[in-house]
């Protein structure tokens, strides 16, 4: 039998799960990674950009450097995935595989906002990729008060609390700047409240309130109006601004639904679970490219790579894939320039308050605006770098672990 594992797409995903790999299995199993371009961006540093807190150009490395010797990274456009076939198509070559690997992430897509094109650049703007960031810092370094409006087009949109620590960084830059008490703050909303869970959504309706910032939930986006400066929504509600800050909407890499294995909108129906593809044998689905009902985000990557890893290696060995995975997120929110909170959570349990990692010892606390949280987030890229992108680890199980949590 061939022993080969192709995987799709070199972003976090990707990359910890064939350094994984590479890791566990021997060397008659052939791994193949396959990306477009050598640029892996360190994603959370966005936000921190537009503020003057970091540069672009220090969240840019290159892909190669992080991905294990012993693995064979492929630079190539992927142009069809077919399934029945076990085989992926590139622009230039065709692989074929006993296992496959999709972790293709999902992008901003602002041509499906009606209007936002024409306003893009001008007075609408976005963090969510380098270039964007850059001109996002120009025009708030130029902003002397007004109405800033930050707003999420729909859902599913990549960090839910990206949203939330903008609106809480804005606050703290404009004060800085000394034009806080001439402008306005909005966080614009389509979920039901601040965010997907109740606890944490109250506990950051509350730090909204106390730093004065309007959040206006339930609002589906239909369309922005670049020229009179207002964002309206599918019920006809318009909110006005003098400088947009915007969530485009969000889709699967567009591989996906030309290959016919997406659910509507680019993303891979997986098992919520074990994280197969739910309609392909050989096939899982590893961080944003997955349908499952948790964040996308860099933390969820990272816990569902030891899922896929731990299941590959399990088919391998004539074993069943188990259902481990229960959606287990973990997120620091930046509150201002020196302080944070921490979120850990899952399908079914909230973000609770306690101490993590370790109970009573911390040393970082959940739900709390606290310094150390503030270190944790800055620690985190070099350990995202050095460590996790390697695909060791740091001790943490994937699945939510209750001790040091508060409950009731």
């Amino acid at each position: 039998m061939s022993k080969k594992i192709v995987v799709l797409g070199a972003g976090t995903a990707g990359t910890i799960v064939s350094n994984n790999l590479r890791r566990h299995l021997p060397a008659d199993w052939e791994i193949t990674v396959i990306d477009r371009d050598d640029d892996h961006i360190y994603q959370p540093g966005l936000l921190f950009v537009p503020f003057g807190v970091q540069k672009s150009s220090t969240l840019v490395k290159s892909r190669k450097k992080y991905i294990t010797a012993g693995i064979n990274f492929v630079m190539d456009e992927i142009t069809h995935i077919d399934p029945e076939k076990k085989e992926v198509k590139t622009k230039n070559h065709t692989f074929t595989y006993d296992f496959l690997v999709i972790s293709t992430g999902c992008r901003i897509a602002p041509e499906e906002n009606e209007g936002l094109m024409e306003a893009w650049g001008k007075n609408a703007f976005t963090f969510y990729y380098k270039e964007a960031a850059d001109q996002l810092r120009l025009r708030l370094k130029e902003f002397d008060g007004g109405k800033l409006v930050m707003n999420i087009a729909e859902l599913p949109f990549k960090c839910p609390v990206a949203p939330i620590e903008f609106v809480f960084m804005a606050d703290w830059f404009l004060k800085k700047k000394g034009v806080r008490n001439k402008s306005e703050i909005e966080l614009v909303t389509p979920l039901p409240m601040a965010f997907t869970k109740p606890k944490a959504a109250a506990v950051f309706t509350e730090s909204a309130r106390e730093k004065n910032i309007k959040i206006t939930t339930s609002f589906e986006l239909n369309r922005v109006d670049g020229k009179e400066k207002f964002i309206e929504s599918v019920q006809g509600d318009k909110v006005k601004y003098d400088t947009l800050v915007i969530v485009p909407t969000t889709i699967g890499d567009p591989v996906i639904s030309n290959s016919g294995i997406d659910d509507g909108i680019g993303y891979v129906p997986t098992h919520h679970n074990t994280l197969k593809a739910l309609k392909h044998d050989g096939v899982y689905v590893i961080g944003d490219a997955t349908n499952v009902p948790t964040s996308k985000a860099g933390s969820v990557a990272h816990y569902e790579a030891d899922v896929v890893v731990f299941n590959i290696m399990a088919e391998i060995y004539g074993a069943k894939p188990e259902e481990i995975f229960d959606g287990h997120s973990t997120c620091f929110i930046v509150y201002s320039k020196g302080t944070a909170s921490l979120i850990d959570f899952n399908y079914k349990i909230e973000p609770l308050p306690g101490k993590f990692p370790m109970p009573k010892l911390g040393p970082f606390s959940l739900l709390k605006e606290t310094k150390m949280n503030w270190y944790g987030k800055l620690a985190f890229e070099p350990l995202y770098w050095n460590v996790l992108l390697d695909g060791k680890h740091l001790g943490m199980p994937p699945t939510l672990v209750m001790a040091g949590k508060e409950v009731g």
